[in-house]
């Protein structure tokens, strides 16, 4: 069966919910912060860019059945960033066009205090549960040693390096687990 939006899952310290448009300013304010674009296109996104961002995080559970949470503090409700499985169609080899790419931003208050590595658990938790690919994959700049951990916290492995938008990038990938679960065909 399809997910058409994005469920909500829990852990110890985060609500994962899909996006509203009344995320839009927090959104804005982290994806303009040159902290958190640094590794991420090396500069800040406008408003009208990160608009475009969330429109297209909504598409993306409507048309393949996975997409992008928005990461929540469970107890005060603030903004922490943003994770999850997206198709690009980015131009690059070797190619991710059809495989389900794992990302995540947060907001740079919440950076080294170990969010990421609890939403990056649930998010590939729920990955194995719903998703019927055989693998995903995720890009990450050499020198981002944070987001490097984080990925291989929850099973990603580096498999190839290249270049994209003119800067150099590590490819990871982390096969489905399949013994723990059986998967469904029919989306």
């Amino acid at each position: 069966m399809r997910v058409v939006n994005a469920p909500v899952i829990e852990t110890e310290r985060l609500r994962l919910r899909a996006h509203r448009a009344e995320d839009l300013a927090a959104c804005v304010a982290m994806w303009g912060d040159p902290i958190v674009t640094r590794y991420i296109g090396g500069k800040p996104s406008s408003e009208q860019q990160t608009w475009a961002r969330l429109l297209g995080y909504a598409g993306a559970w409507a048309l393949l059945g996975f997409g992008y949470w928005l990461m929540e503090d469970r107890e005060s409700g603030a903004f922490v960033g943003e994770i999850g499985f997206a198709d690009f169609k980015r131009a690059i080899a070797p190619s991710m066009r059809g495989v389900p790419e794992f990302g995540f931003a947060l907001a740079s208050a919440y950076h080294g205090r170990g969010y990421a590595s609890e939403a990056a658990h649930a998010v590939t938790a729920w990955g194995d549960l719903h998703l019927t690919y055989e693998r995903a994959v995720c890009i990450i700049v050499p020198e981002n040693m944070p987001s490097r951990a984080v990925v291989e916290k929850v099973g990603y492995r580096c498999f190839d390096r290249a270049t994209y938008n003119d800067a150099p990038i590590l490819f990871f990938e982390r096969r489905a687990a399949r013994s723990r679960v059986s998967f469904s065909r029919d989306r």
